[in-house]
């Protein structure tokens, strides 16, 4: 029987014996293996000692430089065509923490070199920022709580006084409280409210009493020359001299009351509440005119902080210099607002823009309308609207003098979501004439109309003189001896409650035996004949017959 040949063993020659060179060859790839794994560990080591080192690092302030909180903008200086394109909720980017990780689950070395730094919740300062006083630094603050400041509210140089001086009055300031704070503990707690004064708190006044006897004095000649040189000097850059013009008493409580209110402006830019420059469009240059601004509007911040914005008085396009205006004037093909003219009469006509086919140019005008208006959310979502534009016609083109917005479907029955009038433009009788011409709206489209509230300081004094305005005429054409309300309104357009507050304002309307009785004021319809004969024929008036508009579908 042949025997079965003997399979040799791996590393062992045929005689079954260790082979030396294959011996050899294994501690060597074993050697080589063991500096690998070593230089891997070592490797791994230093790995988790930088990935502890930038995990505590992360939290550090980071300046601003580094990291735009500008919102982004579109090539041709429009406003952005969504809110996503602009977000004003917050002055601080979100950012993407989708990071890659290791197999472990931690952020790689890599991805934390490159990842934004955490802003902290104390303060903190963009330094591209500064203070828009001339010659000013930024450094100090008036209430000497800070070492720097973006804002005239907050600049020493703009209150004609140094850094170190608002440290000085901070000082005293925090003693002065901390004495008062003393006092009042130091009273009794069940003190009435009529305890008479104590000696201390007489003296007191009497001090005060004292203090306050020169303040009427007026300026001496010299002061006045000193006064009238400083405002020659200085112009509006800088805060008007306040020595002398009244007694020292009264001037540290305005200077306490300036203080606190920059403090607590701080306050809310730390939050972000308001962010650095939010607030520092001072002008505009619209068409031949130049507007001082009256409120806020979101801007995007690099053009917020220029100061002064050059816009399109066309197309309603900002810019941010004159050269650049000019060149865009000389290409700008727009002479009138997109949309349908459906209103013209003389020099003034109407267009019906929809928000949705012109999104651009009606974002741009609520964010130039912002400009003038307090109460106004409005500025990208501009589809659900309707934009009614009044411009008056020369050899140039149609310039802008007011609009007003409404919604497509209000189920409210708003006829004005937001109206304005430019202000080059006030006080000429064309408010009345965008309100009129609401209320024409609503009379074609058979319905009660009524402008969304909350009304702004300005458009509730125009609504009112209106609708005062149209309850007299109707008083004074109305040849019948009872009067409803609901036909005053059938015929006027007018909501019954704001012909109930106009009439009450007017004090023609008596509750008298359980019935509400509207009274015929023959003094007030006299003098609003006479105002209407004064005015004589103008032309700030709606023709009815001079509308060219049939109401969209589906409102």
């Amino acid at each position: 029987m042949p025997r079965r040949r003997q399979r040799p063993v791996a590393g062992s020659g045929s005689d079954g014996t260790e082979d030396s060179d294959s011996s050899a060859d294994r501690e060597q790839t074993n050697s080589s293996e063991s500096d690998g794994t070593a230089a891997k560990r070592q490797r791994l080591t230093r790995a988790s000692m930088r990935l502890s080192q930038s995990s505590q690092d992360t939290p550090d302030l980071k300046p601003a430089g580094d990291h735009d909180e500008s919102p982004p903008l579109t090539p041709t200086g429009n406003a952005p065509s969504s809110e996503s394109e602009l977000d004003i909720s917050s002055p601080n980017a979100s950012h993407d923490e989708s990071q890659a990780k290791d197999p472990a689950g931690r952020e790689s070395d890599k991805d934390l070199s490159h990842r934004p730094k955490r802003r902290r919740c104390h303060e903190t300062y963009n330094f591209n920022m500064k203070c828009p006083t001339p010659g000013c630094n930024s450094l100090g603050h008036l209430t000497g709580k800070h070492e720097r400041h973006f804002a005239v509210s907050g600049c020493p140089l703009y209150h004609n006084l140094s850094a170190d001086e608002c440290k000085v009055k901070a000082i005293s300031r925090e003693k002065q409280e901390e004495e008062m704070k003393g006092q009042d503990e130091g009273n009794s707690r069940h003190a009435t409210r009529h305890q008479t004064p104590t000696s201390k708190q007489s003296r007191y006044k009497e001090q005060v009493a004292e203090m306050r006897k020169g303040r009427n004095a007026g300026l001496q000649k010299e002061q006045k020359e000193k006064h009238v040189e400083h405002r020659q000097t200085h112009g509006n850059t800088r805060e008007p001299l306040l020595e002398n013009i009244t007694s020292e008493y009264d001037l540290e409580l305005f200077r306490k009351a300036q203080a606190r209110a920059s403090e607590d402006l701080e306050k809310l830019r730390i939050q972000g509440q308001i962010t650095e420059g939010s607030n520092m469009i001072k002008t505009i240059l619209f068409g031949r005119y130049e507007l001082d601004t009256w409120y806020h509007s979101p801007y995007p911040e690099e053009y917020a902080r220029l100061g002064r914005l050059y816009v399109c008085e066309f197309c309603l396009k900002y810019m941010k210099s004159q050269t650049i205006l000019r060149r865009h004037m000389a290409k700008c093909v727009w002479k009138h607002p997109p949309g349908d003219e459906v209103y013209r009469k003389g020099a003034i006509s109407v267009f019906e823009v929809d928000g949705k086919k012109n999104k651009i140019y009606c974002q741009n005008l609520c964010l130039l309308a912002k400009l003038f208006l307090d109460h106004k959310t409005l500025y990208y979502d501009v589809e659900p609207f309707l934009f009614y534009v009044m411009t008056e016609a020369d050899n140039t083109g149609c310039h802008l003098v007011g609009y007003f917005s409404k919604e497509k479907n209000s189920f409210l029955n708003y006829n004005v979501s937001c109206i304005l009038t430019m202000p080059q433009y006030m006080r000429q009788g064309f408010g009345k004439m965008l309100i009129d011409f609401s209320y024409l709206l609503s009379k074609v489209e058979e319905k009660v109309g009524s402008p969304e509230r909350p009304l702004s300081d300005l458009g509730l004094i125009s609504y009112r003189s209106y609708w005062k305005e149209v309850l007299l005429r109707y008083m004074c054409n109305f040849q019948g001896k009872e009067i409803s309300i609901k036909e005053i309104s059938q015929e006027t357009a007018v909501n019954p409650v704001d012909i109930v507050s106009t009439l009450q304002s007017l004090q023609m309307l008596k509750y008298w035996k359980g019935k509400h009785l509207v009274l015929k004021r023959q003094d007030l319809i006299d003098e609003w004949k006479a105002k209407e004969t004064k005015r004589g024929n103008s032309n700030k008036t709606i023709d009815p017959g001079s509308l060219k508009w049939t109401p969209p579908k589906g409102t």
